[in-house]
């Protein structure tokens, strides 16, 4: 046996191993989290995810598991969207993804590159785009139902006064 054979094997278990830790943690009928952990772990609902992944897969191939040259499986896409999210979630860089999920640093690289053009490419039409006068109708009334009226055009409420504005910050 090479060392390449041997390297090769080692990296199939790898991937193995953390997508079954994955699937076991937070996606299984008897995961060890809760949706509200999942929520906060990785910046958005579950069902969301859910939504997201099956989107991604059905326009972009890159997020359908493959066999590396070797005929063993690659990274599930689970994992490559969670990779891609965690990195987006928390500014990680993606060298920092490989203790964790087993991936390299060009890898992830890759993936997140792949999966943010395919949200342009599938939610463009609907979430980025410039909002019409229906939304903007939208925003007023909630952010005046929240206490801040005339918030648009000032999203960053550098008008409104705080009572405690923290001094460091002046």
């Amino acid at each position: 046996m090479g060392w390449l054979y041997c390297w090769s094997l080692l990296q199939t278990r790898d991937r193995a191993m953390m997508h079954a830790n994955l699937m076991n943690n937070y996606f299984n009928p008897n995961l060890m989290y809760t949706k509200e952990d999942f929520r906060r772990c990785f910046r958005m609902m579950h069902h969301v995810f859910e939504c997201l992944l099956c989107d991604v897969q059905q326009v972009n191939l890159y997020f359908r598991q493959k066999r590396d040259i070797e005929g063993c499986p690659g990274f599930s896409p689970h994992q490559n969207v969670i990779v891609a999210l965690r990195m987006m979630a928390y500014a990680s860089p993606a060298d920092s993804m490989n203790e964790t999920h087993g991936m390299s640093e060009s890898t992830c690289l890759d993936t997140l590159e792949q999966l943010c053009d395919t949200i342009v490419q599938v939610y463009k039409d609907e979430y980025l785009r410039e909002p019409n006068q229906e939304d903007l109708n939208q925003l007023i009334r909630k952010t005046k139902d929240r206490g801040f009226p005339g918030m648009i055009g000032s999203l960053d409420c550098m008008h409104w006064d705080w009572k405690n504005y923290p001094i460091g910050w002046q």
